[in-house]
């Protein structure tokens, strides 16, 4: 069975809408936060999510 994960929000840390599998990988990807109502474009690699100004 595949072990998902959620994306984090760059800014306030809480849970997207998103989720992810250890091997995505993804360039500009645009998510929204449910919590503090902010979108984000954020890369992600190997499991790991950065934050794009």
């Amino acid at each position: 069975m595949t072990q998902y994960q959620w994306v984090l929000c760059p800014i306030c840390g809480g849970k997207t809408r998103t989720k992810i599998r250890p091997d995505t990988e993804a360039k500009n990807l645009i998510v929204f936060c449910p919590k503090c109502k902010r979108e984000s474009v954020v890369d992600i690699k190997e499991g790991k999510t950065e934050n794009i100004k």
